[in-house]
């Protein structure tokens, strides 16, 4: 369990930038007072980790009939794999 730090007002607005930088590194929340009762209280934002799963998500796109039948090589059909127009 840690102790919040606590700051006045006033002399918050005077160090505002560099208060925001402590915060940041150290990972611990400030207490900002006004007449010696809390007011507000500065905290790090938490990182979320990355999801990996549905990152890629709408990212590709169907050309063609993807459940169509393959010819007698196991290719798929060329017009349905690529459009009207296109050849291989």
């Amino acid at each position: 369990m840690t102790m919040d730090k606590t700051i006045a007002a006033g002399e918050f607005k005077a160090k505002c930038l560099h208060l925001l930088d402590e915060v940041a590194q150290r990972r611990a929340p400030l207490i900002i007072t006004k007449r010696g009762k809390p007011v507000a209280k500065l905290v790090p934002i938490e990182d979320k980790p990355v999801d990996i799963y549905g990152r890629m998500k709408g990212t590709g796109r169907i050309l063609g009939d993807i459940v169509g039948p393959l010819d007698d090589w196991g290719n798929a059909d060329a017009e349905n794999l690529f459009g009207e127009g296109e050849k291989l």
